[in-house]
């Protein structure tokens, strides 16, 4: 009697364990397909199909991108860089220079920069000075010291030396009168700025460098 209770409940506790077995394995295969309709045969979710197919390619790496990114430290073909490197230097000097030529503050240097040197500048061109054509009276000189008539060429360095004391006469008076207006307009008076308005007046005009920025007769601002 007892045998027979025991074999009943062995086989109840196996009829229970393969039905569970069976149920499990039910659960497994419809959870399959799921698995299998979410992805694509190769794997990969379903969205990044979507996306590799709207592309028609598959989206690069990280270390693709950055590789397509870096730009080689030494040119291939050197020769079309040195004339690339060349014509872009030459333009920029050709830039700097006019720039200067037009008074242009961020192509000037400190000896030019400020609107004082700038306010000298225009009080120089904006008269007659004399001193202007001192450069080529020292050149007519040194052209007469090769003439015989030795009498004739020393009156005429005579003459000229005399041209040169009214012109140093004229440029002090000038600088003079310049720094005064100055004191009114700024105040104070940046130092050397007599001097270089003095030594612009014994250049011709138009070898000016900045050029003039005003007319002859014209009051500076």
């Amino acid at each position: 009697m007892f045998g027979r209770k025991k074999s009943e409940q062995s086989s109840g506790s196996t009829a229970v364990r393969a039905s569970a077995v069976t149920r499990s394995a039910g659960s497994s295969a419809v959870r399959a397909p799921a698995t299998d309709d979410a992805a694509g045969g190769d794997g990969r979710p379903r969205d990044a199909h979507a996306a590799a197919g709207k592309k028609g390619r598959p989206t690069p790496t990280r270390k693709e991108q950055e590789a397509a990114r870096r730009r080689p430290l030494i040119p291939e073909d050197r020769k079309a860089a040195k004339a690339e490197s060349r014509v872009a230097e030459r333009e920029r000097r050709a830039r700097a220079q006019a720039g200067m030529a037009a008074g242009d503050e961020r192509y000037l240097g400190p000896r030019d920069a400020g609107p004082q040197r700038r306010f000298a500048r225009d009080w120089v061109d904006s008269r007659f000075n004399i001193g202007e054509y001192v450069i080529v009276l020292l050149l007519v000189i040194f052209l007469l010291l090769f003439l015989p008539m030795q009498s004739v060429v020393m009156t005429v360095i005579w003459v000229v030396y005399g041209y040169i004391a009214l012109c140093v006469l004229d440029a002090v008076i000038m600088s003079q009168r310049m720094h005064a207006a100055m004191r009114r307009k700024f105040g104070t008076v940046q130092g050397g700025t007599r001097w270089y308005a003095a030594m612009r007046t014994f250049t011709i005009r138009r070898l000016r460098l900045p050029k003039p920025q005003v007319r002859r007769g014209e009051r500076p601002e």
